[in-house]
């Protein structure tokens, strides 16, 4: 298979269903606990109103999101990431001051038997264009300091760590790392 055979689209609002869907997969993956801040029995734990909502805030459309999928040939949702938008003068989930108008990527997820074939590559190449379009100026992401697997890939992706670090748990004993990748210029 190679990645030619799947549609890399926005979801529609009405795909709730098989946007949880996908979502509770990637929260039951080996890496979740990394790669999530959302536990699966939390997913599990919130009512259809919150997917609805969700979906509605991230379709196609939408300019404060973006949900993008991977659809195999059969119709199967087999990967996804979001695009948030950071507006400059507001504060992230951090509690960090945004200084510019900014894209956050966030839900990375790729079923395992359809890693390999970059399909990784092409649903962030969407996630970037959508970025730009909305007048972002950079695009980050925050990875876990041990997801080694991860930071190899956004950093062939054209990601750059930035210096940020976010510290996780009660302690701060776990650290997050920002890398961004800045808005080519012409």
């Amino acid at each position: 298979m190679n990645h030619d055979q799947y549609v890399i689209r926005s979801i529609r609002a009405d795909e709730w269903p098989a946007a949880k869907a996908l979502r509770l997969l990637a929260l039951q993956d080996p890496v979740a606990h990394l790669a999530f801040l959302e536990t699966y029995d939390e997913a599990l734990g919130r009512p259809d109103s919150f997917w609805k909502e969700r979906a509605e805030g991230a379709c196609k459309g939408a300019t404060g999101a973006q949900q993008v999928i991977a659809e195999g040939p059969d119709g199967e949702w087999v990967g996804t990431l979001t695009v948030l938008v950071e507006e400059a003068g507001t504060v992230d989930w951090a509690g960090f001051p945004v200084e510019r108008k900014q894209g956050h990527v966030v839900g990375v997820f790729v079923r395992e038997e359809h890693r390999g074939i970059g399909l990784t590559e092409v649903l962030f190449d969407a996630g970037l264009e959508w970025a730009w379009a909305q007048g972002a100026e950079r695009v980050r992401l925050i990875v876990h300091e041990d997801n080694a697997r991860a930071r190899r890939f956004y950093g062939k992706a054209g990601f750059a760590a930035t210096g940020v670090v976010v510290p996780l748990g009660e302690n701060g004993e776990e650290r997050e790392l920002e890398m961004a990748v800045e808005r080519e210029q012409g």
